[in-house]
């Protein structure tokens, strides 16, 4: 609920400042490592951590206490539906790019050269078909917890205490698209260091990251709880990092298309956004 009492309000404002000029400045030092030290990945972990200490610094500041977060596991169901939503839309965007002959399914050899990349070739000999369903098991399970130690540092930050405050000034619409907007742009610096087409990919990965807010934000606020954001997270960043690339070989001229920061991927998210966004509307969320 938005109070209704004005100091309470510019308080609220004063809390948000503050956790985004913390992380502002945390950040920053990582995205400086990342952008001029090598080797440059080593530093994204600690940068995905930069919101979860500039939450609990600011709650520090602020006298609360961090247990004030909401560290309660939630009802099973937003958990589940957290794990499959973000599956279904990488999967939904592949199969788009497979059917409009954006990217070809990946051959055997392509498939042979992935289980070696994963060490499953030590397991004696695997036709195509047990190489996709081991792996997709392997990193959907294994890798998404591991992918989970880093994105907790994000979704601390994100989703544990920001958007809670932001509730505190407005309404569920206000609070998915301002920190979408917030979230998308302290990312920036790594899509230009990494991206080939910049202005193209910086816009695909924003209505990604703004249609990803609006999602994690109703489940966020449906469980109470910060975990399905967590694993929300983590399953969208091996699905379409770690998965689905390596079961698609690329067609030349079509790199725009693919991809966490390609047209199709955030055509699919818009869509399962604006869904999620009717939703809350709809509910009073």
């Amino acid at each position: 609920m938005i109070p209704e009492n004005l100091s309470e309000r510019k308080e609220a404002w004063k809390t948000i400042f503050v956790f985004l000029a913390i992380v502002t400045i945390l950040s920053s030092l990582f995205h400086y490592a990342i952008v001029n030290l090598y080797p440059s990945r080593i530093y994204i972990g600690a940068l995905m951590w930069c919101p979860a200490i500039a939450a609990m610094i600011t709650l520090k500041l602020k006298g609360r206490s961090i247990s004030s977060l909401n560290w309660n596991w939630g009802n099973w169901k937003y958990i589940r539906f957290s794990y499959f939503v973000p599956a279904l839309y990488g999967i939904i965007t592949y199969v788009f790019i497979w059917i409009f002959g954006l990217g070809k399914l990946a051959n055997k050899e392509a498939i042979t050269e992935w289980a070696k990349e994963l060490g499953l070739t030590g397991i004696g000999t695997l036709n195509p078909t047990a190489i996709i369903i081991i792996a997709v098991i392997l990193l959907g399970t294994v890798e998404v917890i591991r992918a989970a130690a880093t994105t907790l540092g994000e979704e601390i930050g994100w989703r544990g205490f920001f958007i809670y405050e932001l509730r505190k000034v407005l309404p569920f619409t206000g609070v998915a698209l301002f920190s979408g907007i917030v979230w998308a742009t302290w990312h920036w610096p790594v899509i230009v260091y990494y991206g080939d087409n910049v202005i193209l990919e910086l816009a695909s990965f924003y209505v990604v990251i703004v249609s990803m807010s609006f999602i994690m934000t109703y489940y966020t606020f449906k469980s109470k709880s910060l975990w399905p954001a967590v694993l929300f997270h983590a399953v969208s960043n091996v699905y379409i990092q770690k998965i689905l690339p390596e079961l698609t070989l690329k067609n030349e001229g079509t790199d725009y298309w693919l991809g966490e920061n390609g047209i199709m991927f955030a055509l699919v998210t818009a869509v399962f956004g604006i869904y999620f966004w009717r939703k809350a509307l709809k509910e009073k969320l």
